[in-house]
């Protein structure tokens, strides 16, 4: 299975309706997406910047490129997203889960 990884910053004052978008645009895109396993959408609140750190699980790395294209690594990105996020980071972090309980 492949951990992907990806994070994003908001303002505070962006940060709940980022979370409402994520909810009901990126959440169902993912779902739709065979070989997904788990998806976790986080926010971490630190003065006025919002971290999102969204964690997904894959079966494999095919289904990661079902997702994310025929360049896993790099991150995915909605139009909407230039509305809230402070920057675009490239890439997403891909790690192979080696064990789990």
């Amino acid at each position: 299975m492949i951990v992907r990884t990806w994070h994003g910053r908001t303002r505070i004052s962006d940060a709940d309706a980022y979370e409402t978008f994520m909810k009901e645009r990126a959440a169902p895109d993912y779902a739709s997406v065979s070989g997904l396993k788990q998806l976790l959408f986080t926010r971490r609140d630190e003065g006025d910047i919002a971290h999102f750190l969204l964690i997904t699980v894959w079966e494999n790395m095919e289904a990661v490129k079902a997702f994310a294209g025929d360049e896993p690594a790099k991150a995915k990105y909605y139009p909407e997203d230039d509305r809230y996020l402070l920057e675009k980071e490239d890439n997403s972090l891909n790690h192979r889960l080696f064990y789990s309980n």
